[in-house]
């Protein structure tokens, strides 16, 4: 299977730690741009509605992955790399007060795990 969004180990260290200070329920949602520039925003269950315009990417550090459906239809043929990078991040994500961001970086699939990505829906 192939995963539409992944983790690198430091960033799920970040999950780890944030999971210990504010509980073990986290989800993300990359951010579409404007005062949250385009990053990979964490947060606690209910301060973000997802709905019928959010596309599920999968789980990173046990935590889900959403997107806006209309910016997946950008990035869908890439593979979403969550990272972390030394600074203050998203206005709204919980890692902003660590001096840490979460940063997205990319890469386009393969021939063969876009066939897969595409067989599947």
């Amino acid at each position: 299977m192939v995963d539409k969004v992944i983790a690198t180990e430091a960033t799920l260290e970040l999950i780890e730690f944030l999971k210990q200070k504010h509980g073990s329920e986290l989800m993300f949602h990359q951010s579409g741009g404007c005062c949250d520039n385009s990053a990979a925003n964490c947060y606690l269950p209910g301060e973000l509605t997802i709905g019928p315009g959010d596309e599920y990417l999968g789980n990173i550090g046990g935590c889900p992955f959403y997107m806006s459906k209309s910016q997946y239809e950008y990035w869908k043929h890439t593979q979403l790399i969550i990272d972390v990078i030394e600074g203050h991040g998203g206005t709204f994500s919980l890692e902003g007060p660590e001096g840490k961001a979460f940063h997205t970086r990319s890469r386009v699939f393969t021939d063969e795990e876009w066939a897969e990505l595409t067989s599947e829906s």
